[in-house]
């Protein structure tokens, strides 16, 4: 059962289009993260579901009623955003009572609910710490913890790790998605953070200029783009004008082969980094080597070609060739993604 519906969901602003005709669903229990890049539309959805932003046309449905003209504190949503927003002149237990206390909670339960989320967030016996004494980290968790506070139907976050470095990023979102498996609760999150994305949800949505550009398991999503945007905008550059036939796509590097049951026509393919198989010299389409970049346990090394546009690879990091080297290439037909014009 979808818990959120958006139907038809249009906003503009003068001169641009914010959201066009959106429609979207949101499961009970699931998680979705929107991805986009600045202008996509990811935060005026967030806002519109909020109640923060009034849609021109569409509607808004929460557990199948019509959220046209209620406000945003009678939509029962929490709404967790990148600043945190804390309240200064209240200590850590006082931020987090704040709405059970709102909604008419009395002192023992708001400060045992206060307790149960502190426990949950990894910050036990915090509730008496002062705001300013907070790290960065642990603002996040009380922030988190508050919207969590009076027991939202809809969990909402606005770039929720934006302001953290990254290694804590990564940790904060890995602890975030147990938690919220183990609490069941339904979230909507927009971020411009790709890894934050697929590390975080169920279902990603790509967004581009008002609109759905793509939406699916994170998985899927990453193993086949839909659009030339979608790819560039997850990272991916070997895209290239291809004319497909009898399982070939011919190509600026040369004939590459193609998945079984690719249709025939003009086109374009992505050839994922994996998928560029480095060689000897002799071997494929000879390549120098132009850069590497260092990505952890991988390293990514781009290729200027004899033809063709520069290819980018990924090889393990004891394998990966010194800039100036020479290689050939050959293409794994799995990794070849084909595209519409």
């Amino acid at each position: 059962m979808a818990l959120l519906e958006l139907r038809g969901v249009t906003v503009r602003f003068p001169g641009h289009t914010a959201l066009d005709a959106v429609d979207l669903e949101v499961a009970e229990h699931e998680t979705v993260c929107v991805l986009g890049p600045s202008g996509s539309g990811k935060s005026t959805l967030l806002r519109v579901v909020a109640g923060l932003q009034e849609a021109e046309a569409g509607r808004v449905l929460l557990a199948g009623r019509d959220q046209t003209g209620v406000p945003a504190h009678r939509r029962g949503v929490g709404l967790m955003f990148q600043d945190q927003q804390l309240f200064p002149q209240r200590d850590v237990g006082g931020n987090i009572a704040f709405g059970p206390r709102v909604r008419g909670a009395g002192r023992a339960e708001a400060e045992r609910r206060t307790a149960e989320l502190l426990e949950l967030v990894g910050l036990p016996g915090a509730a008496r710490r002062p705001v300013a004494s907070l790290s960065g980290g642990e603002q996040q968790r009380v922030a988190l913890a508050r919207a969590l506070a009076p027991s939202p139907r809809l969990l909402m976050l606005d770039e929720p790790l934006g302001q953290l470095d990254r290694g804590l990023r990564e940790r904060l979102v890995v602890e975030l998605r147990g938690l919220f498996r183990r609490l069941g609760t339904t979230v909507l999150a927009v971020t411009h953070d790709q890894g934050e994305a697929f590390a975080l949800a169920d279902r990603v949505v790509v967004m581009h200029r008002g609109r759905i550009a793509q939406e699916g398991p994170p998985a899927e999503v990453w193993q086949r783009p839909a659009s030339e945007f979608v790819a560039r905008f997850l990272g991916f550059r070997n895209v290239v004008e291809a004319g497909i036939q009898e399982g070939t796509a011919r190509t600026p590097w040369g004939p590459v082969p193609v998945p079984p049951g690719t249709a025939e026509g003009p086109g374009r393919v992505l050839i994922r980094p994996s998928g560029v198989r480095l060689s000897s010299p002799g071997e494929g389409l000879r390549c120098t080597v132009s850069a590497r970049t260092f990505r952890g346990d991988h390293v990514v090394v781009l290729l200027r070609p004899e033809a063709g546009p520069e290819l980018e690879a990924a090889c393990p990091l004891r394998e990966a060739p010194a800039e100036g080297d020479a290689v050939g290439v050959v293409f794994v037909p799995g990794e070849v993604v084909p595209l519409p014009c």
